[in-house]
Order: C-alpha cells, then sequence, then structure tokens
C-alpha cells in the first residue's frame, strides 16, 4: 500500500526531526513553518514540498500533524485565513501533537466532524533525539476508527503509542503529567536550596534522599544542575509555566481546584519574571537560592 502524504506546519527542534523520521521512512511531506531555515533543511533532504498557506496543504495531504506551541497558535492555523479547517478534505485526519488546553481540542474536533474530518490529540513523551529515530512516547486519543486510521504512521513516529480515549484525553493526560513533575521538579530544586541556606552540604542532602523513596529521575535531574552545575533536562522554564497555566486553566473548566499547581505556577511565573524562562526547569534552583521572605 502506498503511504499517505503526510502535511506537517510546526519545524521546531521536536518537529523537524519528526519530519526528519517520516522522510527517512519513505513519506511525501508538505511542510509550512515561519523559519525558511527550518524548512530549507527538509526540502534538502527530498520528497518534500513547501506550503505557505495551511488551507493549500490541508488539501494536498491525507494526514496533517501540528507540533505548535500553544493554543492559540493552534487555534490561529485551524480557523484563521486560508486556515487548515477550509483545506481538511473528508476523511481526512488532523493530528495535534502539541500540549494544549483539552477544551479548546474538542472545540477543534467537533468543527471538523462538521466536514467529515477526524482528530486526534497526541501529545509527546520523550526527547527530540527520540523524534529523530521515531522512538518517541505517544498519548493519543479520539475515536477508535479515527486512531485507527493514523495508527500505522504513528507506529513509525512512537515506540510507545497509547490510546487513552475520547478526544482530549491525551492532552488532559500530559498535562496532568506534567503537573507532576514540574512540581516534583520545583520541590526538589528548592529543597536543596534552601539545605544550602540552612548550612547542609547539597551532595550529602542528595546521599540521603536518593536512598529512600523520594528518589526518582527527576531527584536526579535536580541534583546534576543544583549539585554539578550540568542543566540535562531539555524543558524550559517557559515551557514548564505555559503548561501549568494551561492545568490550572483546565481544572477550572472541570470546576475543582489546585493548590498545589497554583504554587508550582507562581514560583514558575517568577523565576520566569526574573529572566529565567530560556533556562532548564531544574535551573529554578537559582531563583531559590537568591529568593528572599
Amino acid at each position: 500500500m502506498s503511504k499517505p502524504t503526510i502535511g506537517f506546519i510546526g519545524l521546531g527542534l521536536m518537529g523537524g526531526n519528526m519530519v526528519e523520521n517520516l522522510q527517512k521512512r519513505g513519506y511525501h511531506v508538505n511542510v509550512m513553518d515561519l523559519s525558511q531555515e527550518a524548512v530549507d533543511r527538509v526540502l534538502a533532504r527530498g520528497n518534500a514540498t513547501q506550503f505557505t498557506s495551511g488551507k493549500e496543504l490541508a488539501l494536498a495531504s491525507d494526514i496533517v500533524q501540528f507540533c505548535l506551541t500553544t493554543s492559540a497558535v493552534v487555534e490561529k492555523i485551524v480557523y484563521g485565513d486560508d486556515g487548515v479547517l477550509a483545506g481538511m478534505k473528508e476523511g481526512s485526519v488532523l493530528v495535534d501533537f502539541g500540549t494544549s488546553i483539552p477544551a479548546s481540542t474538542r472545540k477543534i474536533g467537533a468543527d471538523l466532524a462538521e466536514k467529515g474530518v477526524g482528530m486526534v490529540d497526541a501529545p509527546l513523551g520523550r526527547t527530540p533525539a527520540h523524534a529523530k529515530d521515531g522512538l518517541l512516547n505517544i498519548m493519543a486519543a479520539g475515536d477508535i476508527d479515527t486512531f485507527n486510521k493514523v495508527k500505522p504512521v504513528l507506529e513509525e513516529q512512537g515506540e510507545n503509542v497509547f490510546h487513552l480515549g475520547a478526544l482530549g484525553a491525551g492532552h488532559t493526560t500530559k498535562l496532568v503529567n506534567n503537573f507532576m513533575g514540574m512540581t516534583t521538579v520545583c520541590a526538589m530544586s528548592q529543597a536543596f536550596a534552601v539545605a544550602d541556606l540552612a548550612g547542609v552540604d547539597r551532595q550529602q542532602l542528595f546521599d540521603i534522599m536518593s536512598t529512600g523513596p523520594s528518589n526518582s529521575p527527576f531527584m536526579q535531574f535536580c541534583k546534576n544542575y543544583a549539585v554539578d552545575g550540568v542543566s540535562d533536562l531539555g524543558f524550559s522554564i517557559a515551557n514548564a509555566n505555559k503548561d501549568l497555566g494551561y492545568f490550572l486553566q483546565m481544572v477550572e473548566d472541570l470546576g475543582t481546584q489546585s493548590k498545589i499547581a497554583e504554587g508550582s505556577s507562581a514560583n514558575l511565573q517568577a523565576a520566569f519574571d526574573a529572566g529565567l524562562g530560556n533556562g532548564n526547569v531544574p535551573e529554578i534552583f537559582d531563583y531559590f537560592l537568591k529568593l528572599e521572605k
């Protein structure tokens, strides 16, 4: 069987590597991005076409995939002038790999369904290096028939492809996952900072804590920065701040609240305001170390 043509919008570090993986596996890709340099890298590998209109890209594609930064950007690409919604063909599928607000995802899905178009939300786990090799974790959700239609492609993009239920469940799961992870990093980073301020050696604190149930890969990332000065968790304070904001929006939409998330969000926002937004999340240690009453 011939491979479907993939339209891909968003050629950042993750998206660009995902497209390279698709090209290596024999897919023709239609691409669109604000960075001509990123587009040129794709075109140089061949079997690719550049588009400057979401509508035209969608018309020329069987599956359209997004790897974009925010729900606002996704909605702009879908609903804007010459947007993807206007060009999606009946029977085609839109896949959103970004981290988005579930309510927004469900709204887009309903509008696509009116045209006979399917949607899958499929946020990602792991790193851009995994993306290049097709080894991502993919948290997909949506109508099971729609999921099965795109599953063969997803399985060439991810080592572990999960189907989590109805549309929006993928983004919900990703936001819950990031709430847990980023709150853990905030707590552990402040633990190292408070220990330092109290005159306790940071390495000794790690040696003790890591022998107990608090030990985790996140503790190792925090130790790598707070003790060794190595920043190797490739997720920025700015992105963590965005995702905690989305989590709080989701919590509000559900009619409940999360004081824990509010605390993590406030610390991430303060670190962002202090100019640390481009740093990896464990670098919030520097903010905590200088924090005054």
